[in-house]
């Protein structure tokens, strides 16, 4: 079972809340790292949860909702070893993956519907990184461009 790590800002609330739902009833391990309401908070706090529950091997994979999900990404980038991608359609959620081993998919709560949101998580959790050799080049490239 893959264990996954979810939080959002206030904004993202209500969409990870209904993830957080969505997840459990598809027997995904949850850690819901928060927020807890719509009372305003700050995204990288959130970030750096989700990002934290991965790097210490709580987790697999992550997902972060903000209104936008330009925030978490960009909080949860700033984590080395922690490839965040937003998403918008269900083809960037899977492609990210296979192509980028990404591993927190960053949403955006206040634009992208509940239903789209669930198949792009459940295209972003069923997608494998492909490994082939010109994508570990690349990401060997981005890895040296966080060791600089």
């Amino acid at each position: 079972m893959m264990r996954l790590a979810i939080g959002s800002d206030h904004a993202g609330y209500e969409m990870k809340q209904h993830l957080i739902e969505r997840l459990r009833e598809a027997d995904y391990d949850v850690t819901d790292c928060g927020t807890h309401s719509t009372e305003s908070v700050d995204y990288p706090d959130y970030a750096a949860a989700v990002g934290a529950a991965i790097l210490d091997d709580q987790v697999d994979r992550g997902i972060l909702v903000c209104g936008t999900g330009v925030g978490v990404a960009l909080a949860a980038n700033k984590i080395t070893g922690i490839r965040a991608a937003q998403a918008s359609d269900i083809f960037t959620a899977h492609q990210a993956v296979e192509h980028n081993d990404v591993n927190v998919l960053a949403l955006a709560g206040k634009i992208v519907g509940e239903v789209l949101a669930w198949e792009m998580v459940k295209a972003f959790l069923n997608a494998e990184f492909a490994g082939e050799e010109r994508l570990v080049r690349r990401l060997q490239k981005v890895a040296q461009l966080e060791s600089e």
